[in-house]
């Protein structure tokens, strides 16, 4: 067995040498070298391949599979006479003061080293790595263990009772009990041991790398704490690898020959989307104005911080067929979440019950939907605190949590903020008899008295999706009882030509491209903004554009960008968000100097070739009266007033 481990021992220093490890090594005890404080531990971690090391050594190689505090030592005592042979650390007596951990890149792709917490007998006592990978949906509060101690016997005669004799380190997956308390023995005298406490080394180098509501692989060693009468079963995490969604590099060929047909207006390849879109929940044709809008959100969906959001708020009367359309639309993303009625939508605090019993930060609806969507269903089902929450979320897109430390037995109380990076969908029912009618609405004004105003400037889109009319309603009628005679049937042949899983494909890709503005779109949004600034104001409170109107117009644009498959954010583009915010703006405030028609996007039904043109001359004509009203009632900008 010694020849065993002697053979080992030079396989990692061949495998340390090789993969860059010994230099890394070397660095790191200069670092103990030139420090002037003293240690009684020096902890080095070693990333190692499994697949290079079994190459070298198949024994070595299963060592550190299954037996990873046993190989640990192998690499210690390696490290040990490096250090020794080469005189790089003085101050290091003992071979014990070594601590080693071991991070593997990786894990065999076999499902016996993935973590499977539904299997049984599940197997905590073996000590070995597995993996698992998921979406962080608690977290606890951050404390530091010790990861080394030094102890000495309290006997003064004793030979112990100096040096480095008694080295404590923690092993994967110990208490903190175990690695020091106060009945250890000397085994020399059998004297008690009292730890020196200059020379404790603490640690969590791990926790803060984990944020709430991502997704992670991690690999790590299982174990089973005791709490009280309760064992949890848990897992040490070694290493940690941060999963970031990436999107198919390619749409179908039914998207890719729909954007040929239509290269000639930049306006039909996404007005064609919407009129076909959801035709498994509604008739195409149905609801295109509201279609077009849960595109554009899907698309400007991602994980970065301070990213072009675009939240949708819908009012109807229509509520059972709205909610099922922003169902189906959730489905298309990754993380698309409905949240759930009667819980949390934001963190909240809450006892561990399942490990120290201190506070754990629940991540609840908005966070799970990270970079995605979280549809709360009808806003006026939340009372007036959540209400006030949820503006101060879409003002700042974050949320802070307090944790009262007497509460949770820490010392002090804590505040946790955590960043959310999702778009919301909402609706309110207009019909409603908890609305009060009022006889002061401005012309094209609805009554929000249900909302509070701040609450519905959060919200980037407000959209008003009347009832189908007579004409419209007979094909929803008819779509509706075909879907509950045959719930699975395809009723249109687009459903064929445009599956699900092509709308999600699509998603994906789009929502990843980058998109910039040219300086024409850019000129025509600040002509708008700044015009309607100047248009929409009262005596009383000023402007009534919020201040976030500009984001939400450069969101609108990217994102019909994004969806009509282009890089660059066109005049076109710009004047489908501007469509978008006057629309929404006219049903908050009234008509302005703007007068746009009711329905500016879809006047029409779009049934074929001489219908999108028609639509393209309406889009025209209203490009065309947009420039006339920011040269009438603007601040002396100048934009681009070619009527080609």
């Amino acid at each position: 067995m010694h020849r065993e481990i002697q053979k080992m021992r030079e396989v990692a220093l061949v495998y340390l040498d090789r993969s860059g490890g010994l230099q890394k090594f070397m660095q790191d005890c200069k670092k103990y070298s030139d420090s002037k404080q003293s240690y009684a531990v020096y902890r080095f971690i070693i990333s190692i391949n499994p697949s290079d090391i079994a190459e070298l050594d198949a024994t070595l190689g299963n060592y550190i599979l299954h037996n990873p505090i046993q190989a640990a030592q192998i690499f210690q005592s390696v490290c040990f006479i490096a250090i020794k042979t080469l005189s790089i650390i003085e101050q290091l007596q003992t071979e014990a003061q070594i601590s080693i951990l071991l991070k593997p890149t990786h894990l065999p792709p076999l499902p016996s080293y993935v973590l499977n917490l539904a299997a049984f007998p599940f197997n905590y006592t073996s000590q070995r790595f597995y993996m698992s990978e998921g979406i962080a949906i608690a977290m606890g509060i951050v404390t530091k263990y010790t990861q080394g101690a030094r102890f000495l016997c309290t006997e003064e005669t004793c030979q112990f009772s100096k040096g480095f004799r008694y080295i404590r380190v923690h092993l994967p997956g110990a208490t903190e009990s175990a690695t020091v308390r106060n009945d250890f023995v000397c085994g020399l005298c059998s004297s008690p041991l009292q730890e020196d406490m200059k020379f404790r080394v603490l640690g969590d180098e791990l926790a803060n790398k984990m944020k709430i509501g991502n997704h992670y692989k991690i690999i790590g060693i299982p174990a089973c704490v005791q709490n009280g009468l309760q064992a949890t079963a848990c897992i040490e995490i070694n290493s940690i690898q941060l999963c970031k969604p990436s999107g198919p590099s390619f749409v179908s060929d039914n998207f890719k020959y729909l954007l040929s047909l239509t290269a000639s207006s930049c306006w039909r390849f996404t007005a064609i989307l919407a009129n076909i879109f959801a035709s498994e929940v509604v008739p195409p044709g149905t609801y295109n104005t509201l279609k077009l809008a849960i595109l554009l959100s899907l698309v400007q969906t991602c994980e970065k911080e301070n990213a072009d959001y675009l939240d949708l708020l819908i009012v109807t009367t229509d509520t059972l067929v709205i909610d099922r359309l922003l169902n189906y639309s959730l489905c298309l993303l990754p993380r698309g979440i409905r949240h759930p009625p009667y819980s949390d939508i934001f963190p909240s605090v809450s006892k561990d019950k399942h490990g120290t019993g201190s506070a754990s930060i629940q991540a609840c609806s908005a966070v799970l939907a990270k970079g995605g969507i979280c549809y709360i269903g009808d806003l006026a089902s939340y009372k007036k605190d959540k209400l006030e929450l949820l503006q101060s979320v879409l003002e700042s897109r974050t949320t802070t949590v307090f944790i009262p430390g007497k509460k949770y037995g820490e010392e002090a109380d804590q505040q946790v903020t955590i960043s959310l990076q999702t778009n919301f969908w909402s609706y309110v029912d207009s019909s409603s008899k908890k609305h009060i009618q009022k006889d002061n609405f401005l012309i094209g004004q609805m009554d929000m008295s249900l909302i509070p105003p701040n609450l519905v400037d959060g919200f980037g889109l407000l959209i008003h999706n009347e009832f189908p009319s007579c004409q419209q309603s007979s094909p929803l009628v008819h779509h509706t009882l075909k879907k509950a005679i045959h719930p699975e049937a395809m009723l249109y042949k687009v459903s064929q030509q445009f599956r699900m899983q092509d709308y999600e494909e699509f998603i994906l890709f789009a929502k990843n491209l980058h998109v910039e503005l040219s300086p024409e779109a850019e000129s025509l949004i600040q002509g708008y903004y700044l015009t309607s600034r100047r248009v929409r104001r009262d005596s009383t409170h000023g402007s009534t554009l919020s201040a976030s109107a500009l984001k939400i117009l450069i969101s609108l644009s990217k994102a019909h960008a994004k969806l009509s498959l282009r890089k660059k954010v066109l005049e076109e583009d710009a004047l489908i968000a501007i469509l978008f915010l006057e629309s929404s703006l006219t049903l908050k405030h009234g008509k302005s100097a703007l007068c746009i028609a009711p329905n500016p996007l879809f006047p029409f039904d779009l049934n074929d070739e001489n219908s999108l043109q028609q639509r393209d001359s309406h889009l025209i004509q209203c490009h065309h009266q947009l420039l006339k009203f920011i040269g009438a009632y603007g601040p002396g900008i100048h934009v681009n007033t070619n009527e080609e």
